[in-house]
């Protein structure tokens, strides 16, 4: 960078630092990986911790941000930490995904290092190695505006992030094991609200406090397994104000269906009688239905919370008619000046339509799961570092799967292997997910947002285009997918790498339903992508050989 450079470094909480640069401020912060023991649900067990943290630490940021992150393993197994819905602009080696980066061996350490550029939101990280995701390594990230960016609400009186889990007593290498000789996870034992279940006895110490008349910012992520949950306070609406980085037209909610991997920003006012209120999150879709509550109690609070508790809708319809109400805010401005709208999705040419459908197979007692009938297997090699290396040609063959499966998918042999696709730089492209089966469905697709223009019961056909949302369906990174319904996306692969697209529900992606999107730029340019880093961890194929051509301007 030329020019001289300064930079401050101020101490924050969370082992974090502030370095204020010439351009952008960096946030400096030191993670220490461990196990430990808690009872999350009355039950001793283990759980991993971030610095003695769970959920882990909450990472605060603001548009633009450098986030610096040394990340020291300190469990017994190879560890990968993933930024959900942080897009890593020309950075896809910063993913944090088993094809794009070797796992932190134990005892040793990795530095993350990305922008969080031209984004704002509320968002998540969490565990992608095995099943670590079930023990904790989880929390929350947000990126707030710029104080230039006017944003559509007035100031909070403060921000709080709630995160979301179903969870199971038994540890993350029994429930592996479960998975490896072929078995799928039963329902979980129950839901957490940052770690925690309020027992309802009187000796619960409240989550979140508020005051009286005060209106509080609340980011409410699902970082769960498999459920989709409900979430609602008690005696108090919820004003949606942003999803998964965009702002949103500002309807009022009782509840919110929080599926897999998603994260919504509500806006609630303490206007009721000055005592405690449950926070309930509760499993959907299930006959057995499994409920966490949490206070919030007001500063002037006299009296404990009702042990009444707001009911959750039934049946999946009613969550449909919740996704249908949700639309862009297209006079808002989120991370630059610009408003939303002023990117007029709706007017352009689709340049390559592909279908994923998702299946399953016992076959020879091995549980799969499956998109098109391939069910991804990541090589010791991550996909983008082979690629990067010359040497993708001994690991994987591109588009074996085709754009569209055949008509008896659910009953076709699954092959098991590397799952990539060749995008084309820039094009315009969309995705339809289509699920046979009756479980619900939820997917994240790293390194962009996208347009869900549609989620509707039934099978897709290009006639259902007319039906599509072509002016303000909300750009977000995860879409759900009712039973025996499809979603539809458009988005454009502008943002060069190695993507994946995954299943949320982590036994599916553990399993094999994800694929890699591989965005390569032709120019080979420096404007396009950045050059490996120089701390990145090499493994499989790769470790002995010499570092390619590093990318020019």
């Amino acid at each position: 960078m030329a020019g001289v450079m300064f930079m401050v470094l101020l101490c924050l909480s969370a082992g974090a630092m502030l370095g204020v640069q010439g351009e952008d401020p960096y946030l400096f912060f030191t993670w220490n990986v461990t196990y430990g023991t808690l009872s999350p649900l009355g039950v001793p067990q283990q759980v991993i911790l971030i610095n003695d943290q769970f959920p882990g630490p909450n990472i605060n940021s603001t548009s633009n941000n450098n986030i610096v992150i040394n990340v020291f393993n300190n469990i017994d197994e190879p560890f990968l930490l993933t930024w959900s819905g942080i897009q890593q602009r020309k950075n896809s080696w910063q993913d944090g995904v088993l094809g794009t980066n070797c796992p932190i061996l134990p005892g040793t350490n990795f530095t993350y290092h990305f922008q969080v550029k031209d984004q704002i939101g509320s968002y998540i990280y969490y565990p992608t190695t095995g099943m670590h995701r079930a023990a904790g390594g989880f929390g929350g990230l947000r990126i707030n505006s710029r104080l230039l960016i006017p944003v559509p609400y007035a100031d909070p009186e403060d921000d709080y992030t709630v995160v979301l889990n179903d969870w199971y007593t038994k540890s993350h290498t029994a429930l592996q094991k479960l998975l490896d000789s072929g078995r799928s996870l039963a329902r979980p034992d129950g839901v957490l609200i940052n770690g925690k279940n309020a027992m309802g006895d009187g000796k619960d110490e409240p989550l979140f406090t508020m005051k009286p008349e005060k209106t509080y910012k609340y980011r409410i992520c699902n970082a769960g397994l498999k459920n989709t949950l409900n979430f609602r306070i008690q005696g108090h609406t919820m004003k949606l104000v942003e999803m998964e980085g965009s702002h949103v037209v500002q309807n009022v909610y009782e509840s919110l269906d929080v599926h897999v991997g998603q994260c919504f920003s509500v806006l609630v006012t303490a206007n009721q009688a000055p005592k405690d209120y449950y926070m309930v999150a509760s499993t959907r879709f299930n006959k057995q239905v499994l409920t966490a509550k949490g206070i919030i109690r007001y500063t002037n609070g006299k009296g404990p919370a009702s042990p009444e508790l707001p009911e959750a809708p039934v049946g999946w319809a009613w969550s449909l008619n919740q996704f249908r109400s949700f639309r862009w805010n297209l006079t808002a401005s989120a991370a630059r000046p610009n408003p939303q709208g002023s990117y007029h999705y709706g007017s352009i040419n689709i340049t390559r339509t592909i279908k994923l459908v998702n299946s399953a197979s016992r076959e020879g007692g091995k549980l799969r799961y499956a998109l098109n009938g391939v069910s991804h297997v990541d090589p010791e090699t991550p996909l983008k570092i082979a690629e990067y290396y010359g040497v993708a040609d001994k690991l994987f063959k591109y588009d074996t799967m085709q754009d569209s499966p055949q008509a008896d998918i659910a009953q076709a042999k699954i092959v098991s292997q590397p799952n990539v696709l060749n995008l084309t730089f820039r094009n315009f492209v969309e995705i339809i997910f289509e699920n046979h089966e009756k479980s619900m469905q939820s997917y994240h697709l790293d390194g962009y947002s996208f347009f869900a223009v549609a989620v509707e019961p039934g099978t897709w056909t290009p006639e259902k285009r007319k039906h599509y949302n072509l002016l303000d369906a909300v750009s977000r990174t995860t879409v759900q997918v009712f039973p025996k319904s499809w979603a539809a996306i458009l988005l454009t692969f502008d943002n060069a790498g190695m993507w994946n697209i995954r299943s949320e529900m982590w036994e599916r992606a553990y399993l094999g339903q994800q694929l890699y999107a591989s965005v390569l730029s032709p120019a080979r340019s420096l404007r396009d992508e950045y050059n490996i880093p120089d701390n990145t961890l090499l493994c499989g194929l790769v470790k002995d050989l010499p570092k390619p051509e590093p990318y020019s301007i």
